[in-house]
C-alpha cells in the first residue's frame, strides 16, 4: 500500500510541476526556436553542403553560449520588471542607451528583411508570388498581435516553434550513416583547414545562434508575461530546453544537406529545397515548409522585440495586453517594420542571398556590446539584489564575450586583408 501511495504522490507532484511549467513556458522556447530563423536555416544548409558533418561539434559548443546569455535576461526581466532597452537607459544613461537602441534597430530591421526573403523563397517553390506571400504574412502577423493578449500570442508562437522541428524527421528520410555522423561530426577539426571561407561560416553560425535581438526579446517577453522572481528557475529550464532544441534543429539541417548535397554549390535553403525535391519530394517539401516557418517565427519575434524597445525608449504603452487604442505607437512601429522590410524583398535585382548570409555576421560583430551591457547589469547589486551574477557565472559569461570580441576582430581583419588566411 505504501508503494502505491508513494507512486501516486510522486505522480501528483510531477503532474503539478508539469502543469506549472506549461503555464510558465514560452519566452525561452520561443526565442531559442526563433533563433533558427530563415537566415539560420540558410546558414545551416549551406554549411552542411560545403563541409558535410564537419562542423556539428562547433554547434554543440554553442548550446552553453546561447543559454548563458539568455538565462541572464530571465533574471533581469523577472527582477527589474523592465525591458532591456529601458534597463540600459536607466543604468548607463542616454548616450549608451541610444547607442544600444540604434544598434538593435539596425540589426533587427536587417534581420527582418532576411525573414521575408526566406518566406517568399520558400513559397515560390510552390509557385506562390512574393507579393502575395508578403501581404498574407503581414496580415496574419498583425492579427496575432491585435487580439490584445500576450498569452494568446505566446501559444500561437509556441505552435509555430513546434513546426520548426520538422527538420528532424526530414534528416532521417535521407538515411544518414550514424557512424559517419559520429566520426566526422563530434571530433573537433576544421574541414579543409582553417581558411577564410571556413572562418566566415564559423562567424555566421555564431551570429545565428545568439543575436542582440534575442536578448531584448526575451527580457521584454518575461516582463510582458508577468514572470516573478519565484518563476526564475522555470524560466531558466525553459531557456535550457530551448537551447538544446535549437541546436538539434541546426544539427539535423546540416546532416540533411551534408548527406545528400555535400559538394553541391548552393547559396540558400530555398535552392537546397528545390534540389532535394528532385531527389526525395518529401524531404524537399519538409525543408521548404520548415524554411517558411523559420522565417515566420523569426519575423514575429524580431518585429515584436523592436516594438517593445521603441515603447520602452520613448515611454509609450508597449504591451501585447493593450489594444490598439491603448498603445497606438507600439502597433504602428510593428506595422512599419513589416511593411518596410517586406518591401525590400520586392526590389528587382536585390542581392537577397548575400544579405541573408552577411546579416548573421553583422549580428555577431555587434553582439559584444549587447553582452557587455547585460553582464554589467547582472553585476549590479542595486539592480539585481541576491539574483546578481555569481563569480562562476561572471567567469563563463566574460569568457564568452572575450571569445566573441576576438573572433569578430579577426573577422574584420580578414575582411580588410583577405589573403592572410590563404
Amino acid at each position: 500500500m505504501n508503494f502505491w501511495s508513494n507512486l501516486y504522490y510522486r505522480y501528483r507532484r510531477f503532474a503539478k510541476a508539469f502543469k506549472l511549467y506549461l503555464i510558465l513556458t514560452g519566452p525561452g522556447i520561443i526565442v531559442m526556436m526563433a533563433d533558427n530563423d530563415a537566415g539560420g536555416i540558410t546558414t545551416y544548409t549551406v554549411t552542411g553542403a560545403k563541409f558535410g558533418y564537419g562542423l556539428i561539434w562547433f554547434l554543440l559548443l554553442l548550446i552553453p553560449v546561447a543559454y548563458v546569455a539568455q538565462e541572464m535576461t530571465v533574471r533581469l526581466g523577472a527582477v527589474t520588471k523592465r525591458g532591456h532597452a529601458e534597463a540600459i537607459f536607466d543604468a548607463f544613461g542616454s548616450f549608451w542607451g541610444w547607442f544600444s537602441f540604434l544598434d538593435l534597430s539596425l540589426v533587427n530591421w536587417l534581420t527582418l528583411v532576411t525573414e521575408f526573403i526566406g518566406m517568399t523563397a520558400a513559397l515560390l517553390i510552390f509557385h506562390v508570388p512574393a507579393v502575395l506571400t508578403i501581404i498574407v504574412v503581414s496580415v496574419i502577423m498583425m492579427l496575432m498581435v491585435l487580439q490584445g493578449r500576450y498569452w494568446t500570442w505566446e501559444k500561437i508562437a509556441i505552435f509555430f516553434s513546434l513546426i520548426n522541428l520538422i527538420y528532424i524527421p526530414a534528416a532521417f528520410l535521407v538515411h544518414p550513416s550514424v557512424s559517419d555522423v559520429l566520426a566526422h561530426g563530434l571530433i573537433p577539426h576544421f574541414p579543409g583547414g582553417f581558411t577564410g571561407e571556413l572562418f566566415f561560416f564559423l562567424m555566421a553560425n555564431i551570429g545565428t545562434t545568439i543575436a542582440p535581438w534575442m536578448i531584448f526579446f526575451q527580457q521584454s517577453a518575461v516582463v510582458d508575461k508577468g514572470m516573478k522572481e519565484k518563476d526564475i528557475p522555470w524560466g531558466q529550464f525553459d531557456t535550457l530546453l530551448g537551447a538544446v532544441f535549437t541546436a538539434l534543429v541546426a544539427i539535423f539541417c546540416i546532416i540533411m544537406t551534408g548527406t545528400v548535397l555535400l559538394g553541391v554549390n548552393i547559396g540558400s535553403a530555398a535552392q537546397a529545397a528545390e534540389l532535394l525535391m528532385g531527389i526525395n519530394p518529401y524531404v524537399g517539401t519538409f525543408l521548404a515548409i520548415g524554411l517558411f516557418d523559420a522565417g515566420f517565427l523569426g519575423a514575429i519575434c524580431i518585429s515584436l522585440a523592436s516594438s517593445w524597445a521603441f515603447g520602452e525608449v520613448f515611454g509609450w504603452a508597449h504591451s501585447l495586453n493593450f489594444r490598439v487604442r491603448e498603445a497606438p505607437w507600439f502597433y504602428a512601429c510593428y506595422l512599419f517594420a513589416l511593411v518596410t522590410a517586406g518591401s525590400v524583398v520586392l526590389i528587382p535585382g536585390a542581392p537577397l542571398v548575400l544579405i541573408t548570409l552577411f546579416v548573421q555576421v553583422i549580428a555577431v560583430t555587434l553582439l559584444p556590446a549587447a553582452l557587455v551591457f547585460l553582464i554589467l547589469l547582472l553585476n549590479s547589486e542595486e539592480v539585481m539584489g541576491r539574483y546578481k551574477n555569481t563569480q562562476m557565472q561572471n567567469i563563463v559569461s566574460c569568457a564568452i564575450v572575450i571569445a566573441i570580441i576576438i573572433l569578430s576582430s579577426l573577422y574584420g581583419i580578414s575582411t580588410l586583408f583577405p589573403g592572410w588566411l590563404g
